[in-house]
Order: C-alpha cells, then structure tokens, then sequence
C-alpha cells in the first residue's frame, strides 16, 4: 500500500517543468527566423564568395546589388526574432535609431549589398548602444514588407524593433 505524501521525484518534475515554463511562454512570444526564409521558397542564398568582391576604394557599391527576386509576405504583421549585423543609417551620442540589419559582417559597406530580400531596414524607438559594425545582434520586434531605398542599398524588409541584444553564438 503506498502511503499518501509528496514524493520527491514529482516535486523534482515539476520544479523542472517550472523552470522551463518561462522559457517556452517566451519561445511563443516571437517566431525566430533565418535569412533563407526571407527568400522566395524554391530560391537558395547565393554564397558571398560568388557575388565578387569590388576594390575598397568603389565608391558606389549599391549600383552592385544583385536583383532581389521577391519578397515573402508569410510572416507580415508578426513578430519575430532575426540575428544579424548592424549598419547604421540613424547614429546619435546615445545609440542607434535606424539602421540595416545585414546577414554579413561587411555588407553594404565593403561589398556590394545583397539583394533587397536579404536586407532589413530596423527602426527603434529606445537607442541601442552599438559596439560597431562587427557585433552581432538579434533584433526582435514587429515585421513587415516594405521596400526602402537608402544611399546604400534598396531593401525589402522593415523590422520595427522592441528588443535588441547582443548575438550569442
């Protein structure tokens, strides 16, 4: 006859599953996103290496970007979570505000610009104070198609950003 009690392994088993609650109420909170799903299903990313590198000393490196062959509207009004690489367009002493959220260290700025599908034009209304254009972060916040043109590259994608935080590998 067992007796009636706590037994130590449900009480285990539900701190467990305690401690793990937050983090899959907060998986739920976003859906998180790799580049290749900005990219029309049935398209591949074309490998930095194949795009060509340009002399440093080009001035324009937008007149390089390759053609975008469209834009994915799946996830339009949701929010998500995508890391990449800061290029900054809105620079004040207290942080960033706009900036271009690249898959690539060195896009838009050493290489030509991929194509519009794989940039994404981030706004923030709390300044992130950025440590360069080598840091990866993850931006997360309300996306959206939205085709932008800069003096840097045209872009496809717009990310209105609740949260940023440095990439953790």
């Amino acid at each position: 006859m067992v007796k009636p009690g706590i037994d130590r392994r449900q009480v285990i088993a539900a701190l467990a599953a305690f401690a793990a609650a937050p983090n899959a109420a907060r998986a739920e909170e976003f859906i998180d996103l790799e580049w290749s799903d900005l990219l029309p299903e049935g398209e591949v990313v074309i490998p930095r290496a194949l795009l060509g590198l340009v002399e440093e000393d080009h001035i324009d490196l937008s007149s390089q970007q390759p053609p975008s062959s469209g834009v994915r509207s799946d996830w339009n009004g949701q929010i998500v979570r995508l890391p990449g690489f800061i290029v900054p367009i809105d620079y004040s002493g207290d942080g960033v505000r706009a900036f271009i959220l690249v898959p690539y260290v060195g896009a838009c700025v050493h290489v030509p610009p991929p194509p519009a599908n794989q940039l994404v034009f981030v706004t923030t209304e709390k300044p992130y104070d950025s440590t360069g254009l080598y840091e990866a972060v993850n931006v997360t916040g309300m996306f959206g198609t939205s085709a932008t043109v800069t003096q840097l590259a045209r872009i496809g994608y717009a990310l209105s950003a609740d949260h940023i935080e440095p990439f953790h590998y």
